[in-house]
């Protein structure tokens, strides 16, 4: 029996349909629901940009398994259905297939600049370009060749470079996000200071903004992405600097953040870290606040005046 081969820019794609237009095409019908689309025919499912959520199984992800999940699609018709009936390239495998050996992790090829990374990481994202540029110029952060995404760059005690994340800087859509083929989970984006704090995020960009709100001596801290709400990358953080004891979690300020913060409080306790603490981002997460923040201070005094009366009342 042979089986469907896609390439990674196809996978990449089909991952970035926005769900909401894909299902009305399906002829699927939506209700708001905050800023997401609720399925009529499933009310535990919301939608919003290529991710989706089923509130009552507490799972969710992008494009590819919702399709999936949805229409109990295998993995070669689900990329189909999103590639408006592009086809992958068939293989036929041996009568006697060895077990798949893991694929090596290699970093994506660098771009000759990160004209493209600066301005959607400073621009778009609002980060602080003194912030970008100390994760830039110690090689943490840099721009792909073939799809200009930001690569987020994670390493060992060594400084050898362990684990890759990739984030699209398109400003169509929800951009491509993912980690790099064979990435050691116990190495995600982060940085290590000699203070005994270390602060941890769900995403690299929510990293940079919580750092960019505060940089009052920012590098005495320690930080760590870890790159979705596994923990891996936090235990072997603290595994490797016994001076950190204290541990904030800002997870995103959502079902699945919260969550996540009463695993991880659970794991963090049996290893006998008692100094644990949340900070929650007033919107969904930091990244979100940063930019509430800057359009804030860009706004006329009288604006301010008038919204500082509206909170008094």
């Amino acid at each position: 029996m042979g089986y469907v081969y896609f390439t990674d820019e196809q996978k990449q794609r089909a991952n970035a349909v926005d769900l909401e237009d894909f299902l009305i095409r399906q002829g699927e019908k939506l209700i708001r629901s905050g800023r997401e689309k609720r399925l009529v025919s499933d009310h535990s499912i919301t939608v919003r940009g290529n991710e989706w959520y089923d509130h009552a199984a507490e799972k969710g992800g992008c494009a590819i398994d919702f399709v999936q999940m949805f229409y109990g699609r295998s993995f070669p018709d689900a990329m189909t259905m999103l590639l408006n009936g592009e086809q992958g390239q068939a293989y036929r495998p041996s009568e006697q297939r060895q077990r798949e050996q893991p694929k090596p992790f290699v970093l994506p090829e660098a771009n000759s600049d990160m004209r493209r990374v600066f301005a959607y990481l400073i621009k778009t994202r609002c980060l602080d370009s003194n912030v970008v540029s100390v994760f830039a110029h110690a090689k943490l952060i840099y721009e792909d060749v073939k799809y200009h995404n930001v690569v987020f760059i994670g390493c060992d005690s060594k400084g050898v470079a362990r684990h890759a994340h990739k984030r699209g800087t398109y400003t169509q859509g929800d951009p491509f996000k993912g980690n790099v083929d064979g990435c050691d989970p116990r190495y995600s984006f982060h940085y290590t200071g000699k203070g005994n704090i270390v602060y941890v995020f769900e995403a690299p960009i929510d990293m940079l903004s919580f750092i960019s709100m505060d940089q009052n001596d920012w590098q005495q801290n320690s930080y760590v992405s870890l790159c979705g709400l596994a923990e891996h990358a936090l235990l072997q953080l603290l595994a490797e600097n016994s001076q950190v004891q204290k541990i904030g979690l800002c997870l995103d300020n959502d079902k699945a953040g919260l969550k996540a913060r009463e695993r991880l409080i659970g794991i963090l306790a049996e290893k006998g870290y008692g100094e644990v603490f949340s900070l929650l981002p007033q919107q969904k997460d930091w990244n979100e606040d940063l930019k509430a923040m800057k359009q804030e201070a860009q706004m006329p005094e009288q604006e301010h005046s008038k919204q500082a009366l509206y909170v008094m009342i």
